[in-house]
């Protein structure tokens, strides 16, 4: 008895009730989220045998994010459906629903002869195995009662099973809420005397029955009736503190930066505070996520009294799974056109004619050899060396690639994800958790700007993270709205 046979003999196990529904899951959900299984509830989940063909296409991606996540998915099922028995009529879940494995036989051999499939053919290529996923979760919607729904990260898919009338959507567990186009910040009213209170003791603690809304970290503006305003963070239970910055922060040899936005200061101050372990930002083009970030990396770790070793840099290449290349050159010269963003912010920070910082030098002769030590020196003195290459070779500021990352433990260090609205819950995850006690990471990214087919403006790992991290003690999150590279950029950004 061959497979087709058994199929049509044995019926799939499926819950029949008015309120269940039947999931058909295509590929791309399963490699976002593997444990996607169960978080469906009570309803019905049906999974194409050609999505297990693609599966056993990408499992063998080895240093990919994709190719771990279906090798995780090939373990679950195997747990799940131990036998053929079970494959052939699925398994009850823990969660009250059903999981099947489905073989769609009208489309197998070549054969176009079900009346679910009736015109398919002439419309979609069933070589493909888009389509053929189309094409089985028609055959699911026509052959068992619950309503069926194809669940995919692709959108075209999504448009073309709509168009041959079967019910798809995204994937929502992951989705952050819609958040309203508001500003940027809270204003909190507070009366004259108040915030004459608040500027001469450094502290002011509000009523929270008003604002318990506030979260943990939060920034704000207080405002009076008279129009005097003054910034405060939230730091929890009510109680707002000042904020306390240096008038400047700079690179060794580099030009003071200053923020100069009320926005700006906002992301300073978190950036600046070792107690604050993970800050996510959103921001679009030229709002200085980039430059002030790397300027107070750098200011912290060539500090005496920093915590920070040095600083890593790394950005999104569209996704963690994304190979570099057996291209020549070290990781730095793989990775210079991702980093390129940095380099134009480091030229920024220490102009050509930047001197020696002593300070600088003084850190970088405790914490290398003597070698090392003379060979920095040697390089801080080339007058055909750019200024900020003395940072990377001194291994004060390191280039990572987030495809080298999982396994790693990164202590002590200063740690920059750009692009991240470009990368999955799960691989934000995977680089978070590789942050070690004492280190620090920040998430920067535009959510308007997202070139991963699979994620959009609420599924991406930035908008995720700021999401979940939102109201912990070791997490801030700031949204940067004022453009301030120059006048053409900020009008393009808004009205192009």
């Amino acid at each position: 008895m061959d497979s087709s046979t058994g199929a049509s003999k044995r019926s799939i196990r499926l819950i029949d009730a008015g309120k269940v529904k039947t999931y058909v899951l295509d590929t791309n959900v399963l490699l976002h989220d593997p444990h996607c299984i169960f978080k469906f509830d009570d309803n019905n989940l049906v999974i194409p045998i050609e999505v297990l063909e693609e599966l056993d296409n990408i499992k063998v991606e080895q240093s990919s994010e994709r190719g771990r996540n279906a090798r995780r998915v090939h373990r679950l099922l195997r747990e799940l459906l131990p036998d053929s028995r079970s494959m052939l009529e699925g398994v009850e879940l823990a969660t009250g629903g059903t999981l099947s494995v489905v073989i769609n036989k009208h489309i197998q051999g070549g054969k176009r002869n079900s009346a679910a499939l009736k015109g398919i053919g002439d419309i979609l290529d069933l070589d493909k195995k888009d389509n053929r996923i189309i094409a089985s979760a028609l055959f699911v919607q026509d052959a068992f009662p619950p309503p069926t729904i194809l669940v995919s990260k692709d959108v075209n898919v999504q448009l073309k099973a709509r168009a041959v009338g079967l019910e798809s959507e995204d994937y929502l567990n992951d989705k952050a809420p819609e958040e309203p186009d508001a500003q940027a910040y809270r204003i909190v009213e507070v009366s004259k005397y108040e915030i004459q209170r608040f500027a001469s003791e450094g502290e002011f603690e509000i009523c929270q029955e008003n604002y318990s809304h506030l979260s943990a970290n939060e920034y704000l503006l207080l405002q009076t009736a008279e129009g005097k305003t003054m910034p405060a963070r939230h730091y929890g239970d009510g109680v707002l503190r000042k904020l306390v910055l240096p008038e400047f922060v700079k690179a060794p040899g580099g030009v003071p930066i200053r923020p100069r936005n009320l926005e700006q200061r906002f992301f300073m101050d978190a950036l600046l505070d070792d107690s604050i372990s993970l800050i996510t930002c959103y921001g679009k083009a030229g709002t200085g996520k980039t430059l002030l970030s790397t300027v107070c990396a750098i200011h912290q770790a060539v500090h005496s009294a920093s915590q920070y070793d040095g600083v890593s840099i790394t950005r999104s290449v569209i996704g963690v799974g994304k190979e570099i290349g057996f291209l020549p050159g070290s990781l730095e010269e793989k990775m210079n056109p991702w980093l390129q963003p940095y380099y134009d912010a480091l030229e920024i920070l220490i102009p050509s004619n930047a001197p020696k910082d002593p300070q600088f030098e003084k850190k970088r002769q405790r914490k290398k050899t003597k070698e090392k030590s003379e060979e920095v020196s040697s390089l801080n003195g080339n007058a055909g060396t750019r200024p900020y290459e003395k940072l990377l070779e001194s291994g004060l500021v390191e280039i990572e690639a987030l495809c080298f990352i999982r396994g790693r433990s990164i202590p002590r260090r200063f740690f920059i994800l750009d692009e991240a609205q470009q990368l999955t819950p799960h691989e934000v995850k995977t680089v978070i958790t590789r942050i070690s006690e004492g280190s620090k990471i920040v998430l920067i990214g535009d959510p308007d700007q997202i070139d991963n087919p699979y994620v959009d403006s609420r599924s991406n790992g930035l908008v995720y993270c700021a999401n979940r991290m939102q109201d912990q003690a070791i997490a801030a999150h700031v949204k940067l709205t004022k453009g301030e590279r120059s006048l053409l950029a900020e009008l393009a950004a808004d009205l192009l």
